[in-house]
């Protein structure tokens, strides 16, 4: 068995090992994510969680596993909310900044969004407009970009 100093010297440390102690591996330690940050992946609003979601920590393998195989409250506050401003902007096809501008500053239900969605009020209407033409510019900037790159390509 050839030791890691052979090729770098005594003291050297490569990958993570001392040449001089090559057994001397901790395991990998999960990572692991806050309540928060979990909840944000999930796309669920963190105060509606449960206590004991919100107390701990998520590995990242955890989170695959809830994306995976969703357990009913992940399931019922998906359907049912309150859900989190990035939610209700995506279900109202406004912007998170659309809902500020509107005084909309608490998670909504999906009964809350349905109620608005069916009547929708006059900010609401507004604010998709305002959407609709920031998201038609910024088609229309990525556009002109990818010509400017081809042109640019065909000239090299």
């Amino acid at each position: 068995m050839r030791l890691v100093a052979d090729r770098h010297g005594p003291g050297c440390v490569v990958a993570g090992r001392s040449a001089e102690y090559p057994e001397r591996v901790s395991p990998k330690k999960p990572q692991e994510m806050k309540a928060s940050t979990a909840a944000a992946k999930l796309d669920v609003y963190l105060p509606a969680t449960p206590q004991e979601f919100q107390d701990g920590t998520v590995t990242r393998d955890e989170l695959a596993e809830l994306q995976a195989n969703p357990p009913e409250w992940l399931t019922e506050l998906r359907r049912n909310g309150p859900h989190p401003r990035g939610v209700v902007a995506a279900r109202l096809r406004v912007s998170t900044s659309g809902l500020a501008r509107a005084g909309v500053t608490d998670p909504l239900t999906t009964d809350e969004i349905s109620a608005l969605i069916a009547e929708p009020p006059e900010w609401l209407v507004r604010e998709r407009q305002t959407y609709e033409e920031v998201r038609r510019e910024e088609r229309r900037l990525e556009s002109r970009e990818a010509d400017r790159r081809a042109a640019a390509a065909r000239e090299s």
